[in-house]
C-alpha cells in the first residue's frame, strides 16, 4: 500500500518551481520539499536534479542534516565560483526503521507531525518575520517571504548566524512511538490556513492520502485567492503550494 502522496497547485502564478521527492535506500526514507525561488523553467529543472540528490544523498546518510548540510555546501560551492544561480526553500525529513525521525531544514518550508490529535511544528521558519518578530509597535513583524538562508545561498552557518542569530540549517530529531503522520508544506501552502485559522491536524488526518493531499493546496489557493480579492479586487494573488505527506512507523 502506498504510503505517502504529493500534491501541488500553481496558485495565480504562471509556473511552478516547488517540487518534493522520496527516496528509499537500504530501507531508510527520505521525504524531501524544495520551493524555488522565482518562476524560471530554469529554476524548476535545478529543484527537481536537486530535491532527487538530496532524497538520495539523506537516504542514504541516514540523516536529514548530514544530508542537507552536504547538498547545501555543493550549492554554496557553486554560488561562491559561479555566483549566485537558482535558489530554494528546503525541508527534508528520515526515518529508518527502529530510529528516531530526523528533520533539516534552510529557509521557510515547513514539517508537521500529526499525532495524538494535533499537528506539531518541527520546523522554525528562516525568514525576517523571525529575525523581527511582531511587536506592539510593528505588529506584522518582519517581512515573512523574505528568506534568511536557503540552498544556493553564498553564505556559511557562521556568517547567517552573524546576521541573523541563526544557522543556515537547523535540524531536530523526534522518537516515533506510533503510526503518524508527517507533513512537509511549502510556505503557499501553510500560510493560507494558517491565516485564516484552520486546524492543520483537521485537514490533513483524513483518508486516503492522495485525496487530503490535493484538497489541501486546493484549499490553500482558493483562501489566498478570497483573502488578497478582499484586501485589494486589482491584486488577486496565490502561491505556488505543495504538499508531501507520509505515513510513518516507529
Amino acid at each position: 500500500m502506498r504510503t505517502h502522496a504529493t500534491a501541488q497547485h500553481t496558485g495565480t502564478d504562471p509556473g511552478q518551481c516547488d517540487v518534493t521527492a522520496v527516496r528509499t535506500v537500504d530501507g531508510t526514507r527520505a521525504y524531501v520539499l524544495l520551493d524555488g525561488i522565482g518562476r524560471r523553467e530554469s529554476t524548476q529543472e535545478w529543484a527537481l536534479k536537486t530535491a532527487r540528490y538530496l532524497g538520495r544523498t539523506a537516504a542514504r546518510l541516514g540523516d536529514a542534516e548530514a544530508g542537507l548540510r552536504y547538498v547545501y555546501n555543493l550549492t554554496r560551492d557553486d554560488a561562491i565560483h559561479y555566483g549566485r544561480g537558482p535558489m530554494a526553500a528546503a525541508v527534508v525529513a528520515v526515518k529508518a526503521p527502529g530510529k528516531p525521525l530526523s528533520v533539516a531544514w534552510c529557509g521557510d518550508s515547513r514539517a508537521y507531525l500529526l499525532e495524538q490529535g494535533i499537528a506539531i511544528r518541527l520546523t522554525d521558519d528562516h525568514n525576517k518575520r523571525r529575525v523581527y518578530p511582531p511587536t506592539a509597535m510593528y505588529p506584522h513583524g518582519g517581512n515573512r517571504n523574505n528568506l534568511t538562508s536557503c540552498l544556493g545561498s553564498d553564505l556559511d552557518d557562521d556568517a547567517v548566524r552573524n546576521r541573523y542569530g541563526h544557522p543556515a540549517i537547523e535540524s531536530k530529531t523526534r522518537e516515533i512511538t506510533g503510526p503518524c503522520r508527517l507533513a512537509l508544506l511549502s510556505d503557499g501552502a501553510y500560510e493560507p490556513h494558517e491565516d485564516a485559522r484552520h486546524d492543520l491536524y483537521v485537514e490533513l488526518a483524513d483518508e486516503p492520502l492522495t485525496t487530503i493531499a490535493r484538497e489541501f493546496v486546493d484549499l490553500a489557493v482558493d483562501t489566498a485567492v478570497k483573502t488578497s480579492r478582499a484586501l485589494d479586487p486589482n491584486r488577486v494573488y496565490a502561491d505556488n503550494a505543495s504538499i508531501l505527506l507520509a505515513d510513518i512507523q516507529p
